[in-house]
């Protein structure tokens, strides 16, 4: 059975077991601040688990992107290594939410494996809950009742909290699990050692394939337990693994999920793989991680140096280091790759189709930039082994092996190789410690602890009302602490709102809480899953009381002018560019608009003229806001309405449309009555942010007049600077092609002055030691003149030993070149000498080994330099 038969089976079976199909929610997470990536199936099912939701369907059925490689479930060190973990992956799965529980799931799971793929009842096991002292839980009875009517006993194996208790975070949704596992081993492996004895034991041929979750618990802040309103089934079977156990595969890289791309890297490489064990690890990194990198610039998240985008950045980097160094693939090859996802997973996940072209040039100008900083790397480790050689050391120390993994993206085992190629080792104790250092750092930075949720009214579920008002009579649902090393902060949990939460780029409202007795200022607002969370400096005195909740209405007025300007401008561009144009994200505030697009150069003047133009018109035209909630999704998009690609819609949506010839968006922010109330839109700066992708920063109304009065003061000034000459652009030339015609006289008298100096220096060299020695202190117009200076001398003298103390405008330089034969014949390094003759000026510095150059803060040093120097050599 193929893959895509192996997936779209186990969706018809649940269908038919009158289970919801539900589309995978996007791979990369928002309004969860617990959670970067999705991580598991039941992540968008969270708030109907907790209970701050009710299900839509009470059962429910789909195969889930997932990515584990950060916090807790982290599996990103084990991919290629083995062959059965993976980075990105899909997880089938079934949900009962308050419906069925543990025999349904239990029987369900037993028919679908056994009488529809037809998988070996003798190879498969189940695995159990003992129970825990600690949380005081006992063994799951139910469970083992119920599998004991399906197999023999000792096919049931009895699991620790480790590997049966299922927890998705340190807080949340949680329960005693019961696995299926499969036995993939010969017959005459079999015969030797029994399953059931290697079972939860990393086993490479008995694996687990589907996790059964009984959701019964919250585990709370404080470790407790505490039951949830409804006891919920949660399951999920890694497709990958699935489809090995049907196919009868030793591996899950043999299965036809895996063998096109292996088949593409063989015909790139030139290499076979299945001949030689670090080569085939090599294959799978790449094969695995090219799924990761697509499937999340496809859901929006582009590879960066901060937060899920450097995730994604360091998993493309692996791929490209393992190509690299294993494969020999010293071009950008992953973006190739690009098609053959689109061709296997386009028809389930249409997200990477239609971005296929996108895909493949954001993952080129990653793999071309991080090219060149490997080569940089290569180029720095070679440095580090002739400092080593020339001190007789053959151990890289911890700190600069950590270096060039931090600076550039060297894994430790990568420095490993390239050391033992060269007879060196590396000083992993020391790398360990630093590595150490960092993550106490980060651990530091981001530190905070987060308290359970205090009750103080009836739970009646949240009411936003701010998109028609900006105050409301409220009372608190809830409230909790969080704590941090910047004191205490509090959020609660309002039963109406007019305050809008951060999403999708506009900023969350500020403003406060009213009541008989105090004034409470709310600080900000943001989602966290489906709840509206409220910032506040101080906890209520009375809690229980009625509030009335003021949103600051000024501060609101600004960004709805800049969030409507950002959609008049995304259609805009779409305009003048082209329908490639895609938002990439956003920011939405009281001062500014940013717009992040999809576009691969850089916009002329005359573009940005045409974008500024347009959307002024727009303006002038006063367009009245025309806006329809709780539309049909298929409605919506038969409109012709822009979505976002990374966000998840629901059944129904809110469309906002300014003139439906020109803008129709999907949209859940605050926006004017009108178009005429933005006032002026003014771009103040369009650049590169990521491979592919451009942001405008532009300002409205008040700030934009603003703006425009400044530009024309500047003009004025510099006007009357320039005593009002009739043509200002003219006049201003002049005086720049004056300045570099002085420019150039003063560059040919630092020539002609250097060249006396040089001929002055040229008499002073001393033989010594077979070496022609040259020690002496100079003043020089600029460091260029000193470099041309040391290179001139040493090629005029052979064997030449040069070392220069130079004062530069009035701070001191020191500049060491040798002769390359010096440095065999008498193990002279230019750098090492420099640095040690910088301690005299209070400096550092280095270079390569022929040349090196170091700068300092005491001017008054130089002299004990050309001392020091002349102790050493003469």
């Amino acid at each position: 059975m193929e893959a895509k038969k192996i997936r779209s089976t186990f969706i018809e079976f649940f269908q038919s077991k009158q289970h919801q199909y539900v589309p995978s929610s996007p791979i990369v997470v928002k309004n969860d601040p617990t959670l970067m990536f999705t991580n598991a199936g039941m992540n968008q099912f969270k708030d109907a688990f907790l209970g701050n939701e009710i299900a839509k369907f009470p059962r429910v059925a789909n195969s889930q992107k997932c990515l584990r490689v950060s916090g807790k479930h982290n599996d990103l060190e084990e991919v290629g290594v083995d062959t059965y973990h993976h980075t990105m992956f899909e997880m089938l799965g079934n949900w009962s939410f308050g419906d069925y529980f543990k025999k349904e799931a239990i029987e369900w799971a037993w028919e679908l494996l056994t009488e529809v793929y037809g998988l070996p009842k003798d190879r498969l096991y189940a695995s159990i809950f003992k129970g825990d002292a600690g949380d005081k839980l006992e063994m799951d009875q139910e469970a083992f009742d119920l599998w004991s009517k399906i197999v023999s006993p000792e096919r049931i194996i009895m699991g620790s909290k480790k590997d049966n208790f299922w927890e998705m975070g340190d807080t949340g949704p949680c329960g005693p699990c019961s696995e299926v596992h499969i036995d993939l081993r010969s017959d005459a492996e079999r015969e030797l050692v029994p399953g059931q004895d290697l079972v939860n034991n990393d086993h490479p041929q008995v694996i687990e394939i589907w996790n059964l979750v009984f959701m019964q618990f919250n585990r709370l802040a404080d470790g407790s337990l505490k039951e949830l309103p409804a006891k919920h089934v949660d399951t999920g079977m890694g497709f990958e693994r699935l489809v090995r156990a049907v196919q009868f595969k030793s591996s899950n890289y043999d299965t036809d999920l895996f063998k096109p791309f292996l088949d593409a890297i063989a015909d790139k490489s030139g290499k076979t793989y299945g001949l030689d064990e670090q080569t085939d690890i090599a294959f799978r990194v790449i094969v695995d991680h090219i799924r990761a990198i697509s499937f999340t610039i496809a859901d929006g998240q582009i590879p960066s140096n901060n937060k899920a985008g450097y995730v994604i950045r360091r998993i493309l980097r692996r791929a490209v280091r393992y190509g690299y160094t294993f494969l020999g693939l010293q071009q950008p090859f992953l973006f190739e790759l690009a098609p053959l996802i689109s061709e296997y997973f386009g028809e389930v996940f249409p997200e990477v189709r239609q971005q296929q072209e996108f895909i493949a040039k954001v993952i080129y100008e990653e793999e071309a930039s991080f090219l060149r900083t490997l080569d940089n790397g290569l180029k720095m480790l070679e440095s580090i082994k002739t400092d080593l050689k020339a001190k007789g050391d053959t151990v890289i120390p911890g700190q600069t092996a950590f270096e060039l993994y931090d600076t550039f993206g060297f894994p430790l085992d990568l420095t490993s190789l390239i050391a033992r190629e060269n007879g060196f080792s590396i000083d992993e104790v020391g790398f360990s410690s630093e590595m150490e250092k960092q993550k106490t750092r980060s651990r530091a930075a981001s530190e905070s602890e987060t308290g359970d949720w205090v009750m103080v009214n009836e739970d009646t579920g949240v009411e936003f009302i701010g998109y028609d008002y900006t105050e409301a009579q409220s009372q608190i649902i809830k409230y909790r602490t969080i704590t941090d090393k910047k004191g205490d902060r509090y959020q609660l949990v309002l039963d109406k709102t007019p305050f809008y939460a951060e999403s999708g780029g506009q900023v969350g409202d500020t403003g406060w809480l009213v009541s008989d007795s105090e004034k409470i200022r709310v600080l900000d607002t943001k989602k966290e899953n489906d709840l509206i969370v409220h910032f506040v400096e101080k906890l209520p005195t009375i809690p229980e009381a009625m509030f009335s909740s003021e949103v600051d209405r000024e501060r609101r007025q600004l960004s709805m002018n800049n969030h409507t300007a950002t959609h008049l401008l995304q259609s805009a561009l779409k305009a003048v560019l082209g329908d490639h144009i895609q938002q990439r994200g956003s920011l939405v505030n009281d001062h500014l608009l940013r717009f992040d697009f999809s576009h691969f150069g850089k916009m002329t003047e005359d573009e940005i003229a045409q974008v500024e133009a347009i959307v002024n018109a727009k303006v002038r035209e006063n367009i009245p806001l025309s806006e329809q909630r709780n539309v049909p999704i298929e409605e919506a998009k038969k409109m012709g309405a822009t979505a976002l690609f990374g966000e998840k819609y629901g059944d129904f949506v809110r469309v906002i449309t300014f003139d439906k010839n020109f803008s129709v968006e999907l949209c859940g922010g605050t926006h004017v009555p009108s178009t005429g109330q933005i006032g002026l839109f003014k771009v103040v700066s369009e650049g590169s942010i990521a491979s592919g992708v451009r942001r405008i920063e532009a300002i409205t109304s008040g700030a934009a007049e603003g703006y425009l009065r400044e530009q024309q003061t500047l003009v004025k000034e510099i006007q009357d600077l320039m005593k009002n000459p009739k043509d200002v652009k003219k006049a201003i030339e002049a005086l720049i092609q004056e300045r570099n015609d002085l420019r150039k006289e003063i560059e040919a008298l630092h020539l002609e002055k250097a060249s006396g100096v040089k001929a002055e220096l040229l008499k002073q060299f001393v033989d010594k030691d077979e070496m022609k020695v040259l020690i002496a202190q100079v003043e020089l117009p600029n460091a260029d003149s000193l470099k041309k200076l040391a290179y001139e001398l040493k090629n005029e003298v052979s064997n030449a030993l040069v070392i220069l103390a130079a004062k530069i405008e009035d701070k001191p330089q020191v500049a060491v070149i040798l002769d390359e034969a010096l440095i065999a014949a008498k193990g002279l390094n230019a750098g090492q000498i420099v640095r040690e003759l910088a301690k005299e000026i209070q400096g550092g510095g280095g270079g390569q080994p022929f040349f090196a150059t170091a700068g300092g803060k005491d001017l008054a040093g130089l002299g004990k330099v050309v001392t020091k120097a002349k102790e050493k050599f003469l």
